[in-house]
């Protein structure tokens, strides 16, 4: 296992954290219920959706992070590994390699030059390059069930994978950078067209909601305008039953 990976694990399964994710996630999943984790990296969130009771769909590309997703969970009956990336048509796609830092893998080339010089991204390098399969979220949806969560971390590809979305879950997530604002703007708009009218959102890892109560996809648009740069990243959930987005 490459030094990266093993500071990912210490970083996604640091002490206190599962604690944490599950009493989070239990707004969003039940026993028997169905997550997706799009961007499954090491796991930690799979692992969450597991203690909780839910079955998981952990969608992973980078081959050696699939490799700890079979070591981890092979022998789960209870979670399905799909090694692809994720867009908006079948197919494939270049995936941009960080060899350093795996977590910030990436098929947008746009994510890549926004934080070329960027304040936080300092010092990254996408220093190889694989040709993968894509597939879709309504792809993943036909062959798996429909998910009554999906959490999708795609580092500047999420608009291009909501795209391959027709049906509206429960609740999703996705990622945001302040690199890049305009993906999170797109991927508002398309959740806005698939129903969803309430939205919160949280701070970097924090699990805690920046609002008291669920706002509005215009409100939650120009919060992200308005979040100063050194913000970074986080994540903005929606939902068809607005009080599961509530603390």
């Amino acid at each position: 296992m490459t030094t990266p990976i093993r500071r990912s694990l210490r970083i996604y399964y640091a002490p206190g954290r599962a604690a944490a994710l599950d009493g989070f996630h239990r707004r969003f999943l039940g026993p028997g219920d169905l997550g997706f984790d799009i961007g499954a990296h090491v796991g930690d969130r799979v692992a969450s959706f597991r203690r909780i009771g839910a079955r998981a769909v952990a969608v992973e590309p980078q081959p050696r992070l699939a490799r700890l997703l079979r070591l981890l969970f092979g022998r789960d009956a209870g979670v399905t590994r799909v090694a692809a990336l994720v867009g908006a048509e079948e197919g494939e796609a270049v995936l941009r390699l960080n060899r350093a830092n795996p977590t910030v893998a990436t098929a947008s080339e746009a994510f890549i030059a926004a934080a070329d010089g960027a304040p936080g991204w300092e010092g990254q390098r996408w220093d190889a390059a694989l040709r993968l399969p894509v597939t879709t979220l309504d792809a993943l949806v036909a062959a798996h069930g429909r998910p009554d969560f999906v959490k999708i971390d795609v580092e500047g590809y999420e608009a291009a994978a909501l795209s391959g979305l027709s049906v509206a879950p429960r609740s999703l997530s996705f990622e945001f950078t302040t690199i890049q604002r305009g993906v999170a703007l797109d991927c508002l708009a398309r959740l806005a067209a698939l129903g969803y009218r309430r939205f919160n959102a949280c701070l970097g890892e924090g699990m805690r909601f920046a609002h008291a109560v669920p706002i509005a996809a215009e409100a939650i648009g120009d919060w992200l305008r308005s979040l100063p740069a050194e913000a970074n990243s986080g994540d903005v959930y929606a939902s068809l039953e607005p009080a599961r987005l509530m603390d």
